[in-house]
């Protein structure tokens, strides 16, 4: 098996609603994004995807929340969007992308700081 990581990352702001505390404030993270694929065979060029590729594809996912209020993105009206939230989000929306490569969405890992991640995998 191989498995592959990139890692990119986003500017956003949110806040967690119900949450008894200061993140119940709206607030930012510059948020670091690890995206793990699985696959058991190399293409015939030698390799799984092309790092830039997976990289490309897993910015074209992230792009609406780069810059943004996260709380107002359609997709986080019912769900609050917490780390793992985000995580998932991320996660279910790169696989649909991903599914014509002869390769296994592995996990998506977020980060809003050095010290604390989200990750989600199936």
């Amino acid at each position: 098996m191989y498995k592959l990581r990139i890692i990119t990352d986003f500017s956003a702001a949110h806040q967690l609603r119900g949450y008894k505390g200061e993140c119940e404030n709206i607030h930012g993270h510059n948020w670091k994004v690890e995206v793990e694929v699985l696959a058991d065979k190399l293409n015939d060029i030698g390799i799984v995807i092309d790092f830039k590729e997976l990289k490309s594809i897993t910015e074209s996912v992230i792009q609406p929340l780069d810059h943004a209020f996260i709380n107002e993105i359609s997709s986080f009206n019912e769900i609050n969007p917490s780390s793992e939230n985000i995580a998932r989000w991320i996660y279910n929306s790169l696989k649909e992308k991903l599914e014509k490569f002869p390769l296994r969405l592995h996990s998506v890992t977020v980060w809003e700081s050095e010290n604390a991640s989200a990750t989600y995998f199936e």
